[in-house]
C-alpha cells in the first residue's frame, strides 16, 4: 500500500480532487486515503460525525445537480480511472455528542452515573485528552449489541456503494476484538478485496498484535517518531511483523509538518521520506508534504486556502522512493530487518530480507540533515546471505559499480540503497 492522505478540508469540494489525483498517480501511489466526509456535529471536527449517511456540505459542490451521495461516486469514479483504491476513515467508536443517535438509542452509548453521555478519550504522553464534542459508543456493554453492530456493519455497506475499497479503522485498539472480527470477516464475505487498517498509535507492541489479530491487513508503525538510533522500533516492527503487515508516514494529519519541525531542511524530508518507504510494506504520506508545506492540518479550521506551494517540490523524488518499493519485494512486506554494526553513529546501517523471494537490502542513511558523514568497510558480503553483486537503485546519485572496501561520504540526510539476491 503507497497511500496518499488526500485531507477533505484542504482539497474542498469533490470536483477539486481530480487535480490531487492526478498529482499522486504521477508520484506513484495507489491509494487515496480520505479522512471523513459525513455530516459533522456543531463543533465541525471532522472526526466529530453527526450523520454517518450525509456528506459533509462543505465537500458538496453546490453549482452541480447531482445529489452529494452521486458526486461522492463520481468522485471515487475518477480516481479509479486513474488506478487508484479510495480508503475512507471509518469512526465507529464515537459519534457527535449532539447526534440524533444520542437520544434515538441512548442504550448504545457509555454513560456517567448521573445518566449523561460520556466523552471519547484517549491517553496522550500519559495525560488524559478528553473531547468534549465526541459521545463514546458502548461496544463493550451495550444492552442492545445486535442493534449496534448492524447499525455499523450498515455504514460501512453504505461506504462500499459510494465506491470505497477500504477503511483507516479510528481508534480501533479502543473497541473489542471480537466486533471487527465479526464485521471484517462479514464484510469480506460480500466484497472480499476490501482492505481494513488499524490505526493503534500509542499502543505497545503487544497492543498493536492483539488488535491486529482480529483480522486487519494492515496496523500503522511507529516510525515517524524514531531517533533512527534506538532498539525500540525494530523490537516492535519484529513482534508485530508476522501477524500483519504496517505502514510507515513521515508526517500524519494528527503532527506538525515536518517541514516546519525541520526548519524547511529538504534533505531531511527526503530522508524521512525514503525510510518511510522502505521500512515496512506500506507508506502513507499527506498531501502538502510534496511541496513542503508548513501549515499544521486541523480538523475543524483548515480550508482550501491553506494549500502552499512554497518554492518546494519533491514529486520526482518520491516517485523515484515509490519506483524503489514497487520495484523489489523485499520493500513491500514485513521483511526480517536488523541493525548493522557501524563505526560512525551518524549513519544508519539497516538489513532487510525478503521471506516471499530472494531480495536482500542494504539500506545506508545519513541520520545527520545537516551535515555530511563518512561511511566505510572492508567489504559487504559479511552483511548479506546472497553472493550476487550487490546494485545501487538509490533515488539520487546512484552508483554504476560497488567498490570494495566501500568508502563513501554521504551528502546531509543522504540515503543509499543496495539491493541483491540470494542464489
Amino acid at each position: 500500500m503507497i497511500l496518499y492522505n488526500l485531507f477533505p478540508l484542504l482539497a474542498g469540494p469533490f470536483p477539486l480532487w481530480e487535480d490531487h489525483f492526478k498529482r499522486a498517480t504521477a508520484m506513484g501511489f495507489d491509494w487515496i486515503f480520505v479522512n471523513p466526509i459525513q455530516r459533522t456535529g456543531a463543533s465541525n471536527s471532522m472526526y466529530s460525525i453527526a450523520d454517518y449517511f450525509q456528506i459533509n456540505p462543505v465537500l458538496v459542490d453546490p453549482q452541480s445537480q447531482a445529489s452529494p451521495e452521486k458526486q461522492v461516486r463520481e468522485m471515487t469514479t475518477s480516481a479509479r480511472g486513474m488506478g487508484l483504491k479510495m480508503m475512507l476513515d471509518l469512526v465507529i467508536n464515537h459519534s457527535a455528542i449532539d447526534s440524533e443517535l444520542t437520544r434515538r438509542h441512548p442504550e448504545w452509548f457509555v454513560r456517567h452515573p448521573d445518566g449523561r453521555v460520556a466523552n471519547s478519550w484517549c491517553q496522550h504522553n500519559g495525560e488524559k485528552v478528553i473531547w468534549k464534542d465526541l459521545a463514546q459508543f458502548d461496544h463493550r456493554h451495550t444492552t442492545d449489541p445486535e442493534g449496534l453492530y448492524r447499525y455499523c456493519f450498515g455504514v460501512v455497506k453504505h461506504l462500499l456503494e459510494l465506491g470505497f475499497e477500504g477503511f483507516r479503522c479510528d481508534a480501533a485498539y479502543q473497541m473489542p476484538s471480537d466486533f471487527w472480527r465479526r464485521l471484517i470477516r462479514e464484510t469480506k464475505a460480500v466484497h472480499p478485496d476490501t482492505s481494513f487498517i488499524a490505526e493503534t498509535l500509542g499502543c505497545s507492541a503487544d497492543e498493536t498484535r492483539d488488535t491486529a489479530r482480529a483480522g486487519f491487513d494492515y496496523v500503522f508503525n511507529s516510525s515517524k517518531w524514531w531517533n533512527l538510533s534506538d532498539c525500540w522500533l525494530i523490537e516492535q516492527y519484529n513482534l508485530v511483523r508476522e501477524t500483519a503487515q504496517s505502514i510507515s508516514f513521515p508526517e500524519s494529519h494528527d503532527t506538525p509538518r515536518l517541514c516546519d519541525e525541520l526548519n524547511g531542511n529538504i534533505d531531511g524530508l527526503k530522508q524521512r521520506y525514503l525510510f518511510a518507504g522502505l521500512f515496512s510494506a506500506g507508506v502513507m504520506m499527506p498531501m502538502g508534504f510534496e511541496f513542503g508545506s508548513r501549515k499544521a492540518l486541523h480538523v475543524v479550521l483548515t480550508t482550501p486556502a491553506d494549500w502552499q506551494i512554497n518554492g518546494v517540490d519533491l514529486r520526482s523524488y518520491i516517485a523515484k522512493v515509490n519506483e524503489i518499493k514497487k520495484g523489489h519485494a523485499v520493500f513491500c512486506e514485513e521483511s526480517p530487518a536488523s541493525i548493522l554494526p557501524c563505526s560512525n553513529p551518524n549513519i544508519l546501517f539497516l538489513w532487510k530480507a525478503s521471506t516471499t523471494t530472494k531480495d536482500e537490502a542494504l539500506l545506508i542513511l545519513n541520520k545527520d540533515p545537516w551535515q555530511s558523514q563518512d561511511f566505510y568497510t572492508e567489504h559487504f558480503r559479511h552483511f548479506v546471505q546472497a553472493g550476487a553483486p550487490l546494485r545501487d537503485v538509490s533515488p539520487e546519485y546512484t552508483m554504476e559499480y560497488i567498490h570494495e572496501p566501500f568508502h563513501y561520504r554521504l551528502r546531509p540526510g543522504q540515503g543509499i540503497v543496495l539491493v541483491t539476491s540470494r542464489s
